[in-house]
C-alpha cells in the first residue's frame, strides 16, 4: 500500500506553508503503508501535473493533497472540489485566471473520495480540532483536488483521493490581528497521520451525523 501526501510551496509573499512544513514531519510508513510525499507548485494547471508525474512514478493507492487555509482554527477535511477557479490573488507565476472552469469537459463538482468523517472522528479522538469542510476555495487548494479527482474519474479508477486544508503555523500570526488561529506544525503532521490511518483502515466511511445549517 503507497499513500501519496503533497504540500503546497510558499505563497502569496509568506516565506513558508504549514502544508509541507508538516507533511516533512510525517514518517515513511503509517500502518503498512509506504508514505510518499511531494511538494508542488502554488501554480494553476501546473500543480495537477506535477501531481499526476507523481502518481505515474509511484502509482500510490491513496493520495492526500494538503494547503494552508489562513484563518481557519481546525483541520479541515475537504468533502468536495467545484469547478471553478476564480483567483483572488496572482499564483506563483503571477496568474489570475476568473470565472473560468478547472476543466471543460469535468463534472461541476467532484466528492472526495476518502472517509472524510472517519478521518475527522479519528483526528478529534486524538484531541485535535478537525472537521469536515464543504468549499475548498476557488484557488490552487481547490484548484488541485479538482484535478486529482477528475484524474481519479477518468483515468485512475481504483485510487482514492481528497484534501485537508491546515492553519496557520504560530510563526505566521505574529503581526495579524489578535486571536487569528494557528497550528504548531507537529500537531498539524499529527493529524495527517491520524487522517492517514483512517484512509487506510475505511473503504466506506462511518456514519455520523455533520452538515452546515447555514
Amino acid at each position: 500500500m503507497k499513500v501519496l501526501i503533497t504540500g503546497f510551496d510558499p505563497f502569496g509573499g509568506a516565506d513558508i506553508n504549514p502544508a509541507y512544513e508538516a507533511v516533512k514531519l510525517l514518517p515513511d510508513q503509517i500502518k503498512d503503508a509506504e508514505i510518499i510525499k511531494m511538494e508542488i507548485p502554488t501554480v494553476f494547471e501546473k500543480e495537477g501535473e506535477i501531481l499526476e508525474k507523481g502518481i505515474l512514478e509511484n502509482k500510490p493507492d491513496i493520495v492526500i493533497c494538503v494547503g494552508q487555509a489562513g484563518g481557519r482554527s481546525a483541520v479541515t477535511i475537504e468533502k468536495v472540489a467545484i469547478n471553478l477557479i476564480e483567483a483572488r490573488i496572482p499564483d506563483n507565476e503571477g496568474r489570475q485566471p476568473l470565472d473560468c472552469p478547472v476543466h471543460d469537459d469535468g463534472e461541476n463538482a467532484y466528492f472526495a473520495k476518502l472517509p472524510v468523517k472517519a478521518m475527522v472522528h479519528e483526528i478529534k479522538s486524538h484531541g485535535i480540532p478537525a472537521k469536515i469542510s464543504y468549499t475548498a476555495g476557488t484557488f490552487v487548494c481547490n484548484d488541485v483536488m479538482y484535478r486529482l479527482l477528475y484524474m481519479i474519474d477518468k483515468k485512475y479508477p481504483s485510487m482514492r483521493g481528497g484534501f485537508i486544508h491546515v492553519p496557520y503555523l504560530p510563526e505566521q500570526v505574529t503581526d495579524l490581528p489578535d486571536g487569528t488561529p494557528s497550528m504548531s506544525a507537529q500537531m498539524i503532521a499529527d493529524a495527517l497521520r491520524y487522517a492517514v490511518e483512517a484512509a487506510l483502515e475505511y473503504e466506506e466511511d462511518i456514519q455520523a451525523v455533520t452538515g452546515e445549517t447555514h
